[in-house]
């Protein structure tokens, strides 16, 4: 890959922004194993862009949260804006844009499987949502947000409570639910979990992750979305 020579036209296209300074992609998506093995110097990681980034999403998401729920209190807010800002979701929203397929990697990281990395890819959410402020403003920074992340706010916030909402749902209509690990790939370290719900004893959705309670949730999660359970 040649450094600072990424065509960024489809990425913009789908975010809905274009840049009027590529060059603050290019930090967007430098990873810092990247910049340390090549020596890239006048280029910084996305590090500072993901601080940025995170305290833009945190203002953007409360000032949504508070006029959208008039009524709740503040314990209330927070778990909210929590469960909306979790690595899980804000990944899951990086996979679908493709951002992994820009990030600027070691040759180490590459090869442990980094692109697809939860924690990385939730970095960039934060760091491309730093770039499109700093060449945009708080304007396009929240259209960013506003079209990925609060575009379905109940529906999100219902990944971060998802094994105890299904738990008590289970409960309730007296049906049995038990999760059955089904894959379990890479190096150790690297693993990589898929596990599936099951309602009495019928395979639901599965899930996956770098742990089994991750691969549980992201599989309780799709259950609860596939059936139509509400909080």
């Amino acid at each position: 890959m040649n450094y600072g020579g990424q065509d960024y036209s489809v990425l913009e296209e789908k975010i809905g922004y274009k840049f009027k300074d590529k060059s603050h992609l290019d930090i967007a998506f430098t990873h810092k194993s990247y910049a340390n093995e090549y020596h890239i110097t006048k280029v910084p990681s996305y590090e500072r862009y993901e601080f940025l980034g995170d305290a833009i999403l945190e203002y953007i998401s409360s000032e949504v949260l508070f006029y959208a729920y008039p009524d709740k209190a503040e314990g209330e807010l927070t778990r909210l804006r929590a469960s909306l800002v979790c690595e899980y979701t804000l990944s899951q929203i990086s996979r679908s844009l493709n951002l992994g397929d820009y990030l600027y990697l070691s040759k180490g990281e590459l090869q442990t499987g980094g692109r697809d990395r939860a924690s990385i890819l939730c970095d960039l959410f934060e760091s491309v949502l730093g770039a499109i402020y700093l060449d945009g403003g708080i304007e396009e920074a929240k259209k960013y947000v506003k079209t990925f992340l609060l575009d379905d706010i109940e529906g999100k916030a219902m990944y971060h409570d998802a094994k105890s909402i299904l738990q008590e749902y289970s409960q309730k209509n007296i049906i049995e639910l038990h999760y059955e690990v089904l894959k379990e790939e890479g190096p150790d370290h690297n693993k990589r979990f898929t596990v599936a719900a099951f309602l009495n004893g019928v395979k639901c959705e599965e899930g996956s992750g770098h742990t089994i309670k991750n691969a549980e949730q992201e599989a309780a999660h799709r259950t609860i979305i596939k059936n139509g359970i509400k909080l």
